[in-house]
């Protein structure tokens, strides 16, 4: 029998047991796909992740990614909570870059200390891809909102940094907050508007998640309200997701939302799940055709222990 050593850690979080929850496991070559998988399906977390080995490879350290049901190409909140675990456990030192080899490909993650002791970690997202657009009447009744309630100024638009949302803007915070998936509803959607793969997945990822948000904010310091669900890959709702936020920027830079081609925002989410998190994001056009896609937040380590496989 052997021994894995784990991590919990709370991921866009400013504090302990806020921000997304994140397994990490740590010398995982040699691994099974089925018992990674089975080891996330236990932990339940919306992802879990797996560093190979503590030994970096073509420059970077190979890291695999599962939600409950399936291996994932990308996801945000588990490529800056394992960056964290990285600098702490396997580096042991401060450092202000990591790169690690996804199934997408290789993602850099830069790491700002400041003086007051306070660690951001950045990762910049490959260039967004934008697919179709959908119909208020079609997207409204599987989140229990009323078209009234969707903003008519701008489209629900399926966007893709390397995993694919569908981004829905609301006109007010209490339509965020009321917002609930339809299972039925949601069910005949997947069935019927993603019958296959995403054309814009890099992996075979189906496009099934809504990505919710409004300019209002429960705390004045922040910039938008945001909420993600996500039922096909078995994450009913998440409290934070770097990926959909990259998406989310991707997707207001692309038409103007806040009126300017550069942004820096301060995204919360969870606060309906009672663990409020706080995603910062920022980029800009570069041209017609390429936009920069920055996604950070702070990532807290909270325990650790030993699994038996």
């Amino acid at each position: 029998m052997k021994k894995l050593e784990f991590f919990i850690v709370d991921v866009f979080s400013e504090q302990k047991y806020a921000g997304n929850q994140l397994a990490v496991f740590r010398k995982t070559e040699g691994l099974a796909k089925e018992t990674m998988q089975s080891i996330a399906h236990e932990t339940n977390f919306s992802e879990t992740t797996f560093i190979a080995s503590d030994e970096p490879r073509n420059g970077g350290f190979d890291v695999r990614i599962f939600t409950p049901r399936a291996e994932i190409p990308f996801a945000g909140h588990p490529t800056l909570g394992t960056a964290a675990i990285i600098e702490k456990e396997i580096l042991r030192r401060s450092t202000k870059k990591i790169l690690l080899n996804l199934k997408l490909g290789q993602i850099p993650v830069t790491i700002h200390h400041d003086a007051e002791r306070t660690t951001d970690l950045w990762m910049r997202q490959i260039n967004p891809v934008f697919g179709n657009t959908l119909e208020p009447e079609t997207v409204a009744p599987v989140l229990r909102l009323d078209e009234a309630d969707l903003d008519p100024d701008f489209p629900v638009q399926e966007v893709s940094t390397g995993l694919p949302y569908f981004i829905v803007p609301v006109k007010s915070l209490e339509a965020v907050k009321r917002a609930q998936i339809a299972h039925d509803k949601y069910q005949a959607f997947v069935a019927k508007h993603n019958p296959g793969l995403s054309a814009l997945s890099q992996e075979e990822v189906a496009s099934s998640a809504f990505f919710v948000f409004c300019r209002e904010a429960v705390q004045p310091e922040n910039d938008v309200h945001a909420r993600m669900f996500d039922p096909y890959y078995g994450v009913p709702e998440d409290p934070a997701t770097g990926s959909a936020n990259g998406c989310l920027l991707a997707y207001l830079l692309k038409h103007n939302y806040f009126g300017k081609a550069e942004l820096s925002l301060r995204v919360e989410q969870g606060f309906e799940m009672g663990r409020p998190s706080l995603v910062k994001i920022a980029g800009k056009a570069l041209s017609e055709r390429e936009l920069e896609i920055n996604v950070g937040g702070q990532v807290q380590v909270v325990a650790r222990g030993e699994w038996l496989v």
